[in-house]
């Protein structure tokens, strides 16, 4: 993936002139309760954060998106996303997400579980895109949100052909699964990206785990520096490429720290 630029870049994001893409209006279903269809469009409530991150909309030639709040309930949250992109495929245009909302300045080996949940489903596969957990951390425990010292991404889907940064450094199993490691610099930052291996079938769409489990064996066998890096974000969503329109469902997502 690239660099997504988020909340802390919106207002100066809005003072830049966009490309000349169209937004669709989101007309809501009954179920829902937001429209998110502007560039950064944000919402906040029972412990998350919604964005209709648009980071790299500038790169297609057409397209659109928006991003649904379907609901909060037992600590959770629904949401959805609907989006259309053409033109330069092997570049991310959008990645709508839901983040945990935490305070600032918990050191990763502090952290003592992040247990999450998540079941979500996709209305088309023929796309590039991806479903994946995606979690910064920083020395500055006040970094901008946009990244990080280190990525950890965990990859529940990927559509069209699309890789990771990096290449396999190794094979683990972890949350009771087989995983591919990738590991890569998106510049400075260091990303570990977890794929069911290639011969793997299918999409994990009912997923849970505890995040702290892959810090864990990153610290034990990479040399990641728990000690020293802050978590910055900690959320999931969809990376956007080209395709549609297609219709992205998360129908639970669930996200504690202790």
């Amino acid at each position: 993936m690239l660099l997504k630029s988020t909340l802390l870049l919106a207002a100066a994001a809005a003072s830049v002139q966009a490309a000349s893409i169209p937004i669709i209006p989101g007309n809501l279903e009954p179920r829902q309760q937001r429209a998110l269809c502007e560039l950064y469009g944000y919402w906040s409530g029972n412990g998350y954060e919604l964005l209709n991150n648009l980071w790299g909309r500038d790169t297609a030639t057409s397209g659109w998106q928006c991003t649904y709040l379907d609901g909060t309930n037992n600590g959770g949250i629904q949401w959805s996303s609907a989006w259309e992109w053409q033109g330069a495929p092997d570049n991310v245009k959008s990645y709508p997400y839901v983040g945990k909302q935490f305070q600032r300045g918990r050191k990763i080996s502090d952290i003592r579980s992040m247990q999450t949940s998540v079941s979500w489903s996709y209305d088309r596969t023929d796309v590039r895109a991806n479903v994946a957990y995606d979690v910064f951390t920083a020395r500055d425990p006040e970094h901008p949100n946009w990244g990080g010292d280190y990525e950890l991404m965990i990859w529940l889907a990927r559509y069209g052909g699309i890789w990771p940064i990096g290449q396999v450094i190794a094979q683990v199993n972890l949350a009771g699964r087989n995983w591919d490691l990738y590991a890569g610099y998106n510049g400075n930052m260091r990303v570990y990206s977890f794929l069911p291996p290639n011969n793997a079938v299918g999409d994990i769409r009912n997923f849970s785990c505890d995040i702290k489990d892959f810090f864990n064996y990153l610290e034990q066998n990479h040399g990641y520096p728990a000690r020293e890096q802050n978590l910055i974000v900690y959320q999931i969503g969809t990376e956007c490429f080209t395709g549609g329109p297609a219709k992205f469902t998360c129908h639970n997502f669930k996200a504690d720290l202790w």
